[in-house]
């Protein structure tokens, strides 16, 4: 089984385009977990990790589903086989920049709850990682405005550790994509592998962050011939 975990404002529907694509493709709706109280990245892993039965399995995380996937398999490496890594960050390696994160994920939690939902999407989607790219519809997603407030301060960037150190130690297989515009997290991507023992970086040509959406086939493909391997 491959279990997939979504992006900030992002949506478990997000995958159903791979559905016939990737066999044996299970999604995960992260924002449940937010639904009666925070849940801090750590503790998110760990309630992720008990609620999958019959490990090991595969993890699939895109963006912050990544960095989510990336706790998941330090808070019980045992419980993974194999690990997809999509336009994810390992984590800052200073206070400075971690706090600066912190104020800046505070923002987009603040114009969540106090912007029309259709226009916190359109300014979201107004970023320049994104900008170039189109996701499923997202509106659907006005019935967990808070719980995606809620994930900008306790999944934020500035929220976690710089989780290197320890992924130098980890055992499992890890297939770490990015997009070759996309070329903060490609160098994010390649410098992280430098570092762990069973990772290998695909770059993946003509497109930037959003690489499942914009190079479906070419994803697919990987996904299959890494899991299939």
């Amino acid at each position: 089984m491959i279990y997939a975990l979504h992006g900030a404002v992002g949506s478990s529907r997000d995958w159903n385009l791979f559905q016939e694509k990737i066999p044996d493709l299970n999604v995960v709706n992260l924002w449940r977990f937010l639904a009666c109280c925070p849940k801090p990245l750590p503790e998110l892993a760990e309630a992720i990790n008990n609620e999958i039965k019959e490990p090991p399995h595969t993890l699939l995380g895109y963006s912050m589903g990544g960095r989510i996937a990336l706790h998941c398999l330090l808070q019980n490496p045992t419980h993974w086989k194999k690990a997809i890594i999509v336009s994810a960050h390992s984590g800052f390696t200073s206070d400075i920049q971690r706090a600066e994160r912190r104020s800046h994920d505070a923002e987009w939690a603040a114009k969540c709850l106090r912007l029309p939902f259709e226009e916190f999407l359109e300014a979201w989607n107004q970023q320049g990682i994104l900008s170039e790219s189109m996701l499923p519809d997202r509106l659907h997603l006005k019935m967990w405005k808070k719980q995606i407030a809620r994930s900008f301060i306790d999944w934020s960037t500035g929220a976690q550790e710089d989780l290197l150190p320890a992924l130098s130690k980890l055992s499992t297989e890890v297939l770490w994509i990015t997009g070759e515009q996309d070329q903060k997290f490609s160098q994010l991507a390649e410098h992280a592998c430098q570092h762990m023992p069973h990772a290998t970086h695909r770059s993946v040509k003509n497109c930037g962050h959003r690489v499942p959406w914009e190079q479906p086939e070419e994803f697919s493909r990987l996904i299959t011939e890494f899991t299939q391997g």
